[in-house]
């Protein structure tokens, strides 16, 4: 097949799986095209299979900023004339699934369109009445709509009243990327006395909750020698800068602002915080537990979905950070334990949300709307 990807290309979960199940289609034989603002930051090496197609604009003095969607959708257009694409798949509906619809009107044949929704279209931007009505738009206007987690896609046919199904098709995690191994010289040189490591991976917005991270780990530093690794940056990261100061543990938090390579984080920590009052999947969650990292997080939104409460981390209510601290004290005091959560998370992340069954699914349902779409 050639399908066509179009995804946010920044930092974040939805470019992530967008980069990743592009590249793991290329490796089955198919067609792959990114049409997109930016290269996904995931994207990686050249692949024969893959072509990307940066969206570009005309400056043009009336315009205060370019009309950047307009330009996406007339990319979207061309390339599925020029390359005869068989499947359009775009990463959020808005503004994705909208220029999709209008690609498709302007293209000089029918594609299908599958739109993939990966939380923040529902949960934050519906709230817009404006936004509500074009987002409900792309997806009655989608061929098929997926979900990246089962509370996610009951979420949306509840909040936009969707007479159609939703597919729910969970993130993934590439097990030849994703998995345990001995960073001896990182682990040293992050916790230079042999403390536990925890971290968190986000993008510092109010819905991570990076204050409870920081809450976490204080009440855990009490009871052991510990560090804590922050990875990304925000609009809450001076904040969780200041309150870390002003809990006394500011000489072991370890701000390391965006990193595009994670893994070898994730390899050397011990335990992995995720508060977060929303999560629609949790794909670090996820990504933390291939690497054979236990997971503390707030019982939130998908997050049941992708952690095993007691086997593969522990699961509180949100802003429960007492609760939160004694599993995590527990557990780290507890090498056998530990040791016996670790083995099972990776495990279960690798047996669970495998990339090659994932690829199945997306292929079945690419296969599927072909099918039903009018010659």
């Amino acid at each position: 097949m050639r399908i066509g990807i179009s995804c946010h290309p920044a930092l974040g979960g939805s470019g992530a799986l967008a980069a990743e199940l592009g590249k793991g289609l290329a490796r089955r034989g198919h067609e792959v095209h990114f049409i997109v603002t930016d290269i996904p930051f995931r994207l990686g090496a050249f692949h024969p299979r893959i072509q990307v197609h940066e969206v570009d604009t005309m400056p043009y003095p009336v315009w205060r900023t370019p009309p950047l969607d307009l330009a996406l959708a007339a990319w979207m257009a061309r390339v599925a004339d020029q390359h005869a694409l068989d499947v359009l798949h775009v990463h959020y509906a808005l503004p994705f699934a909208v220029c999709a619809w209008l690609a498709r009107a302007m293209a000089g044949r029918r594609v299908p369109v599958v739109t993939t929704l990966h939380g923040t279209d529902v949960t934050v931007l519906a709230e817009d009445h404006t936004w509500h009505e074009l987002i409900r738009f792309g997806l009655v206007h989608s061929d098929a709509v997926t979900a990246v987690s089962r509370d996610l896609a009951m979420r949306t046919k509840e909040r936009f009243h969707l007479e159609g199904p939703i597919h729910c098709i969970h993130n993934f995690i590439d097990p030849r990327v994703f998995h345990p191994a001995e960073v001896a010289p990182l682990r040293d040189e992050l916790a230079p006395g042999g403390e536990r490591i925890l971290l968190h991976v986000s993008n510092f917005r109010p819905v991570k909750r990076v204050a409870d991270v920081l809450h976490v780990f204080a009440k855990v530093r009490r009871g052991m020698p510990a560090r804590l690794v922050m990875v990304g940056e925000g609009p809450d990261e001076w904040e969780a800068r200041r309150l870390a100061h002003a809990l006394g543990v500011a000489e072991d938090v370890v701000f390391l602002g965006k990193q595009e390579d994670v893994v070898p984080l994730y390899q050397v920590a011990d335990l992995f915080l995720l508060p977060s009052r929303q999560e629609s999947f949790g794909l670090v969650a996820l990504e933390a537990m291939a690497c054979g990292v236990p997971v503390i997080a707030s019982d939130a939104g998908g997050l049941p979905e992708v952690v095993v409460h007691g086997q593969t981390g522990y699961l509180r209510p949100v802003g429960d950070v007492e609760g939160m601290a004694a599993d995590a004290l527990g557990l780290l005091q507890n090498d056998r334990a530990h040791r016996r959560m670790r083995e099972q998370a990776a495990d279960w992340a690798r047996t669970a949300f495998s990339i090659e069954e994932k690829l199945d699914e997306y292929e079945r349902l690419y296969e599927s709307v072909l099918k039903e779409a009018p010659a």
